[in-house]
């Protein structure tokens, strides 16, 4: 199992279609605030966090840690793709020591269904079966979030299982490591 600490950060840029996909910037503050503040983005995420604790608690350059992509259109952040670590007190895992590398997404209700997640994971995902040989990718959603169901499936994710978490049933997928053609 290869530590994602240990993959260089952040890398090259990764351009896709309409989409770069980079590291985060003092640029994007306001983005990650409204993110993070919106009611809309956190329906299966606990409910939004007040804008002025944000202002007060997000840092200069947010999101800027290994596995956090910034999702750009144009010169814009509309989003974020993470690969991290699953936390191993966490329910669903594929093996007994945990730490499955896990997808996670967020857009901005502006950047909905025009195909920007599942651009973006894609190309994620991509990244990590170069960076993260061999191993599967675990996604977690609600599921009551028929959109995120639904780009999981789109995104080759299986059901694992379904378990109670945060308050309401979680559905646990995962999708095999494909390794980079050589």
């Amino acid at each position: 199992m290869t530590d994602l600490a240990s993959v260089a950060w952040p890398p090259a840029p990764i351009r896709t279609e309409r989409l770069l996909l980079r590291a985060s910037e003092a640029r994007d503050r306001a983005a990650f605030i409204e993110l993070f503040a919106s009611p809309e983005v956190s329906t299966y995420l606990g409910g939004p966090r007040p804008r002025d604790e944000l202002v007060r608690v997000v840092p200069e350059v947010p999101g800027r840690r290994p596995g956090v992509f910034v999702a750009d259109l144009g010169g814009a952040m509309i989003g974020t793709v993470s690969i991290v670590r699953r936390d191993a007190e966490r329910p669903g895992h594929l093996r007994p020591e945990a730490g499955e590398p896990e997808l996670g997404y967020m857009f901005l209700p502006r950047a909905w269904g025009r195909g920007y997640a599942a651009e973006a994971c894609a190309a994620v995902l991509d990244w990590c079966a170069d960076a993260l040989p061999g191993e599967p990718v675990v996604l977690c959603t609600q599921s009551a979030n028929t959109p995120s169901m639904r780009l999981a499936v789109k995104l080759g994710f299986t059901e694992v299982e379904r378990f109670e978490e945060y308050g309401a049933e979680q559905w646990f997928g995962a999708r095999a490591s494909i390794t980079p053609a050589g």
